[in-house]
């Protein structure tokens, strides 16, 4: 539980509450946590593995939003008593914590650290999007795709010399759900970043170069 970020700085009392209360479940890729618009009533943390949020357009084309990693809280929001506003799907096999929402409250009522770390997450939730909105801009699919990779580089790179491979199991479709675009025009976008020589595939393995391809997106 040591790996849940929310958990940090909290009290030994709050702690040991949370262990408590914790469930822990292993999922296996592509399985479905929770669909947009469902009811519920628990919270959940990931305790390690990966999971993607997403949603569908009115015409069934599929957005994903963020890919949220060990250490990460999934659905804060479940606190406002509405119901979900997007999906949730293994993205990695994962091992997930979940919790009682009505217990996890009243653990939060005697721990301001922990409610302020829930909101930090939020917050920072909040923030991505707003990244995504702003790269929502008139701009060439080619730099869309690159301030993407360029992201996901900062967030799950492994450096390896001059080039940092994208610890993921990425694919083509996955990038057009991330970009909300179609899988032909994914595919046409990162044969141009291959020509430009900023990203490489080795081995079913994507590997950036990350000062080229920040270059390559500004100019």
């Amino acid at each position: 539980m040591q790996s849940i970020k929310a958990f940090n700085g909290i009290t030994e009392k709050s702690k040991k509450a949370i262990l408590k209360i914790a469930k822990a479940r292993l999922y296996e890729r592509d399985k479905t946590l929770f669909f947009e618009k469902d009811q519920i009533n628990k919270f959940y943390a990931i305790l390690s593995g990966k999971v993607s949020m997403a949603r569908y357009s009115g015409w069934g084309q599929k957005r994903i939003f963020f890919i949220l990693g060990e250490g990460d809280l999934i659905n804060e929001v479940v606190f406002d008593e509405l119901p979900v506003s997007v999906m949730c799907e293994v993205f990695e096999e994962a091992v997930i914590l979940e919790f009682n929402k009505e217990e996890f409250l009243a653990i939060m009522e005697k721990d301001f650290s922990l409610t302020l770390n829930i909101i930090n997450s939020i917050g920072k939730k909040q923030r991505r999007l707003y990244r995504q909105l702003k790269n929502t801009v008139p701009i060439r699919m080619d730099k869309k795709l690159a301030a993407k990779l360029w992201k996901l580089s900062r967030d799950y790179g492994v450096s390896k010399g001059d080039w940092r491979l994208i610890d993921l199991k990425i694919t083509v479709t996955y990038l057009s759900y991330m970009l909300g675009s179609s899988r032909e025009t994914i595919s046409r976008a990162m044969k141009v970043l291959l020509s430009e020589g900023v990203i490489k595939w080795e081995d079913k393995s994507l590997f950036v170069h990350e000062k080229s391809l920040l270059k390559y997106y500004r100019d």
